[in-house]
């Protein structure tokens, strides 16, 4: 890669994630956005939506032959699940760097399962990237430490606002029906508790849940572990692992979404065991929209362009809700 910025094309620009990579990428020093495509937004302006955009650049409606001929470094597909097939055929015959945002091909072992934190080591000379979903992450997050001393299936109880159902309306997203409420939804054979359970090596149950809010993930995860440990135990295996991840913070205190929201980091801590060290509880929290996906798309792209892997990632972050 030149010293010039790297280009880039986004395919789904119009639901949550996308527009905050957007805003990430107008706010990126070696990144520049070449095109935004969304047929719900075509021939409106960029800046209409995201004020640090291009104020030259309108939203196009792009097709997978038209999106494989644009002259761009990175294609990131933002879109739903079951629609990125085409797109992905089409563009490897290029050059181009490609990630995808949705579970598509997560358990592609041609693709490289993006979650740096926990396979950095693993991305040399791959040309196709597969973002990790943001339950998924909170997830694997909160359990990798321990994972060789689990003893029986992770139960992982789950809680996100009302961004993670997308902009489709749904009963997931629908603020009246989530007031005062908290809906759960499919408690077996979630996506991201196969994701988790074929990333880790380790079967874990997944209970999702919707809530009131608009952003931000709370998991609560229950470990029943091979040997007694105590909190100092704990705490250190949790160190080992994060102590050189700046997007990984690590607590002893039960960390709260509002913590989380608006910030490129995840929350991993609060441990609670039981008296005789085998059955753990550990919490993690993280912003859905950011490190559930458009930060770590980001941390993704820095990674397979050379680039410094926070470059264009502030922390101190203010968000529009």
């Amino acid at each position: 890669m030149t010293a010039s910025p790297i280009k880039l094309g986004l395919v789904g620009a119009r639901g949550y994630v996308g527009l905050e990579l957007m805003r990430l990428i107008g706010d990126h020093p070696g990144l520049q956005l070449g095109y935004a495509s969304s047929r719900e937004l075509v021939g409106q302006r960029l800046v209409k939506h995201v004020k640090n955009a291009d104020p030259d650049l309108r939203f196009e409606t792009l097709d997978a032959e038209a999106v494989a001929k644009r002259d761009v470094d990175i294609c990131v597909l933002a879109l739903p699940n079951g629609l990125s097939d085409n797109y992905a055929a089409k563009l490897k015959k290029t050059n181009t760097i490609i990630v995808d945002l949705s579970g598509d091909h997560r358990f592609d072992n041609q693709w490289h399962y993006g979650l740096p934190e926990l396979s950095r080591n693993e991305r040399e000379g791959r040309l196709c990237i597969s973002n990790p979903g943001c339950y998924a992450t909170a997830m694997q997050l909160a359990i990798a430490p321990l994972r060789n001393f689990v003893s029986e299936p992770p139960h992982c109880f789950g809680v996100s606002g009302y961004s993670g159902a997308g902009t489709k309306p749904s009963k997931k997203n629908d603020a009246t029906l989530l007031a005062g409420n908290l809906l759960p939804y499919q408690p077996i054979g979630h996506l991201h508790e196969q994701e988790v359970s074929h990333r880790l090596g380790t079967e874990v149950r997944f209970f999702p849940h919707v809530a009131e809010f608009f952003r931000g993930i709370s998991m609560t995860v229950t470990m029943t572990l091979d040997k007694s440990m105590t909190h100092g135990d704990v705490r250190m295996c949790y160190e080992r692992v994060y102590a050189s991840e700046p997007l990984v913070h690590v607590t002893d205190e039960v960390p709260l979404v509002a913590d989380s929201v608006g910030r490129h980091h995840a929350t991993v801590g609060g441990w609670q065991l039981s008296a005789n060290g085998r059955r753990l509880v550990v919490f993690s929290t993280l912003d859905n929209l950011l490190k559930g996906a458009a930060t770590q798309a980001i941390q993704n792209i820095n990674l397979a362009c050379e680039h410094a892997e926070l470059e264009g990632l502030d922390d101190e972050l203010s968000v529009g809700q």
